[in-house]
């Protein structure tokens, strides 16, 4: 048979390895920051679901919201935290956004855009189960831990402070 035969594999610029690696660092993270029950998912460039974790005792709905905060990420090109800033005085917009994505947009912190060493756009990684700003700092921290850049390059400076 011809090579045109088989089929071809596609560019993956964030392996399932990566988004596993992304995984258990942010759920370390959040564990060490006595964090609620996480729960953690992974979309690549493309807004497909690569990995997906959650810890015991989470919440049935958290995640559907990790994923909404990844792909609000992704959807606007810019971490959720900044997206919920820039669209607090346009709530007519932000639900606009959230039918043209079919609910798949959570504009609260804890969705982290993940960057190429280039800064390029490779994926997004969620996070819910604590206060937005909680969610957020554990998954800058289990991106970064993992080798990569993120959008925000850094956790709101009163995360700790965030209430339930």
């Amino acid at each position: 048979m011809s090579a045109d035969y088989y089929v071809k594999r596609l560019h993956a610029p964030l392996t399932l390895a990566a988004a596993d690696r992304m995984i258990e660092a942010t759920l370390r993270a959040g564990a060490a920051a006595g964090l609620l029950p996480l729960a953690v998912a992974v979309l690549d460039a493309g807004a497909n679901l690569i990995a997906f974790r959650r810890q015991d005792g989470c919440g049935t709905l958290r995640r559907a919201i990790a994923e909404g905060k990844a792909s609000a990420a992704l959807g606007m090109g810019i971490g959720s935290r900044i997206i919920r800033d820039r669209l607090k005085e346009r709530p007519a917009f932000q639900a606009a956004i959230a039918a043209a994505a079919d609910g798949r947009f959570i504009p609260v912190p804890g969705g982290v855009l993940i960057l190429a060493p280039s800064g390029e756009v490779i994926g997004a990684l969620g996070v819910s189960g604590d206060a937005s700003d909680k969610d957020e700092y554990a998954a800058i921290t289990g991106i970064h831990a993992a080798g990569f850049a993120s959008h925000p390059a850094e956790p709101t400076p009163n995360w700790q402070e965030a209430g339930l």
